[in-house]
């Protein structure tokens, strides 16, 4: 039988996706479980296996490609007799005689969690492999939590976690701009990336959300001196920032919580998306999940791996669509202040200014100098309302200015 291999649906937003790679080629064996190619969803490029095993046939759509969700983007054949009918399939949709034998459909997997062992077999997800190459992490000496005690990626983070101490971890680099396409010279269009018409799709729908803002000024002089303390631990300010965000959340289920027709939807645990811009434009927004649980120097490590894959295409969807607060930093480019617009789905995004010297009266009439930094805090106003997210911004500054040392218990 000839199988047809669709364009998977790597994201619930995605509508097209396009190839990056083949890695298999025509004439290729194929097992389950292969990888197949690598296709550009909206925010990241990611594996795609095999759900059938036979013989890669017919690649319909080649390297650089796009196809629409769904459609058939190459044959794979169970014998060498039927490669020859497979091949008669056109590529591109355009018309060819039928094969022999009626296709049947095999939906090409993105590649979640692999098995952990298998009749002997280690077998682990590819987040997994590459997070024990990263930390140091001997696979085989890890009991899976997966499904038929596969190896996912927590399963390896928690080994590392338990084998050694935090280790330092430099801030990540700001994203340099994108050098300007040949085209824009001649002032022709320049066609927007999946990154960018997933950004643009999610920035159209924000327009429906009756968004208000509050702002706040914070000190943060006594936050500053306990980033000096930790900062050779690899913890970045933006780290602290979720995790003082975070902790604060717990307190305001309201600012963490989302608008639906039938009512507001709570949610259990606080996920933290942090908005990271992409060399190539547009940005994404990695998830701290359960950031108020998390110790600060966890934190650090996720999120310094968190943005390497990010800026390399390589997350989850998962690991970018399952935020329930935002935070948008621009202080690190020396911005005052800003607004910024709530993500679909959530109901507020808080904008970080940067932290400045400033003349100031104090409570005791003196005249002094102590950082400060200015943050906005934009929300659906269906979900909170002003002195939900005046209450929300007065208990983070409390934190920030009188007790940040409760970010590292």
């Amino acid at each position: 039988m000839i199988r047809e291999v669709t364009m998977p649906a790597l994201s619930s937003t995605m509508t097209e996706g396009k190839i990056v790679t083949w890695k298999k080629q025509e004439g290729d064996a194929v097992s389950r479980s292969d990888i197949l190619l690598v296709v550009e969803s909206d925010k990241a490029d990611m594996d795609v296996e095999s759900f059938d095993e036979g013989i890669l046939a017919n690649i319909l759509v080649s390297d650089g490609g796009s196809a629409p969700v769904g459609s058939v983007i190459a044959l794979i054949a169970e014998t060498e007799a039927e490669v020859a009918e497979a091949k008669k399939r056109a590529p591109s949709g355009t018309a060819a005689a039928p094969p022999a034998a009626a296709p049947a459909p095999v939906a090409a997997a993105p590649t979640p969690v692999s098995s952990g062992s298998n009749g002997g077999r280690l077998v682990a997800s590819p987040n997994a492999r590459r997070l024990a190459e990263q930390l140091g992490v001997d696979l085989a000496s890890i009991t899976g939590s997966g499904p038929g005690g596969r190896i996912v990626g927590e399963d390896v983070e928690r080994a590392a976690a338990s084998a050694k101490a935090p280790t330092p971890a430099p801030a990540a680099p700001a994203a340099k701009p994108a050098p300007a396409p040949a085209a824009a010279a001649s002032g022709q269009p320049v066609a927007f990336s999946a990154l960018q018409q997933a950004v643009n799709r999610n920035m159209e729908a924000a327009l429906a959300i009756p968004a208000f803002r509050v702002g706040y000024t914070i000190t943060t002089d006594a936050f500053d001196e306990l980033h000096k303390s930790v900062k050779s631990k690899g913890v970045t300010v933006t780290t602290m920032l979720v995790k003082a965000v975070a902790i604060t959340l717990a307190k305001h289920p309201l600012l963490f919580a989302a608008y639906s027709e039938s009512g507001i939807r709570y949610h259990s645990a606080v996920n933290v998306a942090v908005a990271v811009a992409m060399e190539e434009g547009g940005l994404i927004t990695p998830i701290l999940r359960a950031a108020d649980s998390k110790d600060l120097y966890t934190l650090a490590r996720e999120w310094k791996d968190l943005v390497e894959r990010a800026r390399l295409k390589k997350l989850q969807p998962e690991e970018y669509t399952s935020g329930n607060f935002t935070l948008s930093n621009l202080g690190m480019f020396g911005v005052d202040r800003f607004d910024a617009i709530v993500p679909p789905g959530t109901s507020a995004i808080l904008a970080i200014g940067a932290a400045k010297p400033t003349v100031v009266v104090t409570e005791a009439g003196h005249i002094a100098i102590q950082k400060q930094m200015q943050v906005n805090l934009s929300g659906d106003h269906r979900v909170f309302y002003g002195t939900d997210g005046a209450r929300f911004l007065q208990d983070l500054a409390l934190l920030i200015e009188q007790s940040p040392q409760q970010l590292t218990l």
